[in-house]
């Protein structure tokens, strides 16, 4: 149970899964972790693959890259001279896709109240 302040109480045993939840869902909480999450759908890619299609620079799309591993989300294996990543549970997909039809119902309901 969460607190009036936004806590979960210390005591609960299970506060360390809510931390570890909340790890996770702060490494997917941006738009090109996101992006990439959903790229590593289809099988591994190197970096020079994944950045593709975005502007950001390399030390950014390393960071990005480096949180989404700390996190377990995906692993990377360097080949030769690329390092290529992969999805570790490829069960976050599952997870994407809820938040999908969440976005798409809290649209539907926005529409609906302005009409």
């Amino acid at each position: 149970m969460v607190s009036s302040k936004g806590k979960v109480p210390v005591d609960r045993r299970s506060r360390s899964a809510y931390v570890a939840r909340a790890r996770v869902l702060k490494a997917l909480a941006h738009p090109t972790r996101l992006y990439f999450v959903e790229r590593l759908a289809d099988g591994p890619l190197c970096v020079c693959e994944l950045a593709r299609g975005i502007e950001a620079e390399g030390p950014t799309i390393s960071r990005h890259l480096a949180l989404l591993k700390s996190a377990g989300i995906v692993s990377d294996e360097k080949r030769g001279t690329k390092i290529f990543y992969t999805l570790r549970t490829p069960c976050v997909l599952r997870f994407l896709d809820c938040l999908t039809a969440v976005v798409i119902q809290s649209a539907k309901e926005q529409l609906a109240t302005v009409r």
